[in-house]
């Protein structure tokens, strides 16, 4: 799983911590489309209703695949080893 996040990551495809309704998918795909989340928000809510709910099943399967959004104080500088907290 590791894997599938990080490449996620480096696609940019990240939920939000900030802005975020339920889960931050949407936020976070509209932030990588380059929309604001509320119009993403509004979009996804026309496709729903246009494909009869299918999307529903995408946005679980995409809050279980993209990793939460890493804070400034979360991420260990680059080069380093991760430390843990005893």
């Amino acid at each position: 799983m590791d894997k599938v996040h990080d490449w996620f990551r480096r696609e940019g495809l990240v939920r939000r911590r900030e802005d975020r309704v339920l889960a931050g998918v949407v936020a976070g795909l509209g932030r990588r489309i380059g929309i604001d989340p509320w119009p993403a928000r509004l979009l996804f809510l026309l496709l729903v209703l246009a494909l009869h709910g299918s999307l529903i099943l995408v946005y679980v399967i995409l809050w279980i695949l993209m990793p939460l959004e890493e804070s400034a104080t979360e991420r260990p500088p680059s080069g380093s080893a991760p430390t843990f907290p005893a």
